[in-house]
């Protein structure tokens, strides 16, 4: 891996950690997990008692960390959490065990 590589997959990591640093956040991907990896936004707002744009800020947050995924059905934004992105982090963590 090239420094440029490992630069790269620190700020991944960062963001990550980034995103997962508020608890809101934390509940949010928690609920998204056990209700099936998929929400819409007003599920999300329904869910956590927020108004819209709190809950949107969230949201933009775990887009940029690659943490969710969104994608727009006519009117409505459906949110889907990117499991596999936890991967970078989970990585991270285990490279200690060595």
């Amino acid at each position: 891996m090239t420094g440029r590589d490992a630069n790269k997959e620190l700020e991944a990591i960062n963001a990550i950690f980034k995103a997962l640093d508020h608890p809101t956040r934390r509940q949010i991907l928690l609920v998204m997990h056990f209700r099936g990896n998929v929400m819409t936004a007003g599920e999300i707002a329904e869910r956590f008692s927020c108004r819209w744009p709190t809950v949107s800020r969230h949201m933009k947050v775990l887009e940029r960390a690659g943490l969710v995924r969104v994608e727009k059905k006519g009117r409505e934004r459906l949110y889907r959490f990117e499991r596999n992105s936890m991967n970078a982090a989970r990585f991270w963590f285990t490279s200690f065990d060595h």
